[in-house]
């Protein structure tokens, strides 16, 4: 029996943008939750949270670009007057839904 792979539209809208210190839970393009790698607490009160993924930054450039971002990109986060950047992702995945269940509200 042959595995078929689906190929229509992203339905997943969860993912987590990691960097060196810190995770991005990310619903739909929108930062719902962060928590320090390190110690694996949720971080109630972060700049980052709900802030909508506006695109990224290359590495060596100073302006970010529409786009989703990469490893080895930086995060452009904004919403108005006032946006972030992160340090360079280092990967992005689909989080557990033990770990989705366990976002602060």
């Amino acid at each position: 029996m042959a595995i078929q792979r689906y190929e229509g539209d992203e339905r997943r809208t969860h993912k987590v943008f990691i960097t060196k210190n810190t995770e991005y839970h990310v619903r739909a393009g929108e930062v719902v939750a962060v928590r320090s790698r390190g110690s694996k607490d949720w971080i109630d009160v972060h700049q980052a949270l709900t802030m909508k993924i506006e695109g990224f930054i290359a590495s060596g450039a100073h302006l970010p670009q529409l786009g989703t971002p990469r490893p080895g990109q930086r995060l452009y986060l904004a919403r108005a007057n006032d946006d972030v950047v992160t340090s360079p992702v280092v990967a992005i995945v689909r989080p557990p839904k033990a770990v989705v269940s366990e976002y602060p509200s």
